[in-house]
């Protein structure tokens, strides 16, 4: 598929959200849009693949298949190779036809129907290896709500006027590249987090700033084992990674239910296949999910300065992610709690790269005494990265990202970036934005470990320590412009010809106010 036809997609799904302006609200239409997007394509799925299973039996379309043997044999098939099932009867287009036809014979009433039919999804994933992947999925999809409409009747409208729409176009499953329908999905998301306000940063992470992680964390790699994202939102970064490196397993948890369960149906429409993939839902500093396991990449965007039972729970002194450094983070700034966390679960040979408030390089108490052991003890600090204000969808706080490793190629230094300033990024309405430059020449420095002029600075360890491991940027990296030399003759001669421009004006105004009979105001 060509990127005008990939624009192309993009620009017919968010059609649907411009037909729904004024009848809905942004917030709760998206999750019905990004929902029923995700049933056309499992639906679309499903009769794609069952009719490779019906190549020459009697009946080759499997919208037209009756017979309750070869229904069941489709099931088994599918469940082992999709995750899940939907009968002739039960498929996107079928309900979409429905909602088409108000006649007398037959009403266009579907909204029992379509319940019954997602409910289905997850219910045939009961006992299987996907059951975890498919359950609740379509949680958020209430079809009962007043805030889709009033009425049974005004609800039922709304509904099939998404569906209509949505089955016009044509997302081509057997023609494109299995993440082309999954970008057009991931811009929708990029969409609805550019006006979703505070709540953006719950489930979204801006595409360059993802890009910059994932390049990291890649370095020097083609394949991946595992990457990890303790607060994945709707899996944008884990999904971003795969488009750097060949990945074998997605790991994230996500404590919102609602993020949680687009991040799901976000892996299945990128074409992760459901044993590829364990996206959990639980409070990851709480209830970690994946505590056994460690991870060749680890990229996250945690919420930031979040605030956690730290002290108030002894069990957190003896816990091993946090127990070494001897201090836990703050209860109202979990920021240290989640780097302790990523780091915990790093591989020996992998890399964490992890978006942060600019108060974890510098605030003192017990964040100082965490930072001093990840440098001086550990020496596990790669690098720090200094982003432009306002990037982030629903704070305009300036942020770093900070890479750490357990085995570093160059462990007696420190590469300190400021990417922050003019020239770096562009302003795009009220956000600033990264452009594709600004983020190849952030990670051409990273790789390349280079000091640069008013940019970058590679640091000893020794410096660092000098510092009192304080890791505020401007202490390392010089960005101070030098004003011009002032001509303080040239400044004297400009006020005597002013001083002399003032008298002769007075002159004029006083000739000025004679001949009108009127005082002067000197």
């Amino acid at each position: 598929m060509s990127e005008d036809q990939k624009r192309q997609l993009e620009s017919q799904l968010w059609g649907i959200a411009n037909l729904l302006r004024g009848k809905i609200s942004a917030d709760d239409y998206r999750d019905y849009i990004l929902g029923f997007i995700f049933y056309k394509y499992l639906s679309e799925r499903q009769y794609n693949y069952a009719n490779t299973l019906l190549e020459g039996e009697a009946v080759e379309d499997y919208q037209e298949l009756k017979d309750p043997e070869l229904l069941d044999a489709i099931k088994e098939e599918s469940l082992q190779t999709l995750g899940y099932f939907l009968r002739p009867d039960q498929l996107f287009s079928a309900i979409a036809a429905k909602g088409n036809s108000d006649t007398e014979s037959e009403s266009n009433y579907i909204l029992e129907d379509l319940k019954s039919i997602l409910n289905h999804i997850e219910q045939s994933t009961m006992g299987t290896d996907s059951e975890e992947d498919f359950n609740d999925l379509f949680d958020d999809l209430d079809l009962n709500s007043t805030k889709i409409g009033r009425t049974v009747a005004a609800r039922n409208a709304i509904i099939v006027q998404i569906l209509n729409y949505l089955n016009k176009i044509d997302f081509r499953l057997e023609d494109i590249e299995s993440d082309v329908l999954g970008d057009a999905y991931e811009y929708l998301i990029g969409e609805f987090a550019a006006g979703a306000g505070k709540t953006a940063g719950e489930f979204y992470t801006p595409q360059q700033v993802s890009k910059i992680l994932a390049k990291i964390v890649t370095t020097g790699k083609e394949k991946l084992k595992s990457v990890y994202d303790p607060t994945c939102g709707s899996g944008s970064l884990l999904l971003r990674v795969a488009k750097e490196a060949k990945v074998s397993e997605y790991y994230g948890q996500e404590m919102t239910r609602t993020t949680y369960n687009l991040a799901r149906m976000n892996m299945i429409l990128h074409g992760v296949h459901y044993r590829e993939f364990s996206i959990k839902q639980e409070d990851t500093l709480e209830h970690p999910q994946h505590l056994d396991q460690r991870f060749e990449a680890i990229v996250a965007n945690p919420p930031f300065s979040a605030h956690w039972k730290g002290d108030d729970n002894p069990i957190y002194h003896n816990d091993p992610r946090f127990s070494q450094y001897g201090r836990l983070a703050p209860k109202t700034k979990a920021d240290f709690a989640f780097m302790q966390h990523m780091f915990f679960q790093l591989a020996d040979n992998g890399i964490m790269a992890s978006v942060f408030p600019h108060g974890v390089l510098f605030r003192g108490a017990a964040e100082g005494v965490i930072r001093e052991y990840l440098i001086q003890e550990l020496n596990v600090l790669d690098a720090v990265i200094g982003l432009p204000a306002n990037i982030f969808y629903g704070t305009s706080i300036p942020t770093c990202i900070v890479v750490l490793k357990k085995c570093r190629e160059q462990d007696d230094n420190v590469v300190f970036i400021d990417a922050s300033g003019e020239g770096n990024f562009i302003k795009v309405g009220n956000q600033n934005k990264l452009r594709e430059e600004d983020v190849e020449r952030i990670v051409d420095t990273y790789r390349s470990r280079k000091t640069i002029e008013k940019y970058s600075y590679v640091a000893t360890l020794a410096e660092i320590a000098e510092n009192d491991y304080n890791l505020n940027i401007p202490r390392y990296v010089d960005t101070f412009e030098e004003e011009e030399d002032i001509n303080l003759d040239q400044v004297a001669e400009d006020l005597r010809n002013l001083d002399s421009e003032l008298k002769s004006n007075e002159v004029s105004l006083i000739g000025f106010c004679k001949q009108l009979g009127i005082s002067t105001p000197f």
